[in-house]
């Protein structure tokens, strides 16, 4: 016997789906928001103070069905790329700063004043600044105030700590906390 695969959802479903959650001004928002992105599926955007900036140089932002609310910033550098999966969201004041690339997976909750950057923004001395991919897994929960600096992979099913600093690869399922981000435990050992 097969596996049955369920349909996906058709547009009128998805919509539907989302007026049930959020307000028809949220999703207008969305709808102009939209058009700021290389590519976007159906995007909420919360109305408020102050408004979301999208600094766009010259890359991709690659936004799936994502919601947004007042003061998330993406500032995206030449040939840089940012993506953001299904499901995410990100709350007030976050910032996603991209001189190579910033991935985000399907259902993460990225907290208030978040900020995830793949580089240093700078060089040292005469030095160019230096980038490395940061790579966020699905359902990663990242509390209020951390930071992801470049480099860095967080696993699946993680959970970033509020304040944390992460700069070191943090493992699937695990909850980081602290300004040094380290490991407190693992989910499933």
């Amino acid at each position: 016997m097969g596996m049955r695969v369920a349909p996906s959802k058709t547009l009128a479903q998805r919509v539907r789906q989302k007026l049930r959650r959020h307000s028809i001004l949220s999703l207008l928002l969305g709808v102009a928001l939209r058009f700021r992105f290389s590519r976007a599926g159906l995007i909420v955007r919360e109305p408020g103070l102050p408004f979301i900036k999208v600094r766009n140089d010259g890359g991709r932002i690659e936004v799936e069905n994502c919601t947004f609310y007042p003061g998330v910033r993406l500032d995206c550098w030449r040939g840089a790329r940012i993506t953001i999966g299904n499901g995410t969201y990100l709350n007030r004041n976050a910032e996603i700063v991209a001189q190579r690339e910033v991935t985000i997976g399907r259902d993460c909750k990225i907290a208030w004043d978040v900020v995830i950057m793949d580089t240093d923004l700078h060089g040292v001395g005469n030095a160019p600044a230096v980038a490395a991919p940061v790579r966020i897994g699905d359902r990663v929960w990242i509390g209020c105030r951390a930071i992801v600096l470049k480099g860095v992979t967080i696993g699946s099913g993680a959970v970033i700590g509020a304040g944390a600093i992460v700069t070191s690869d943090v493992p699937p399922d695990a909850v980081v906390v602290g300004p040094a981000a380290r490991v407190i435990r693992r989910y499933q050992e």
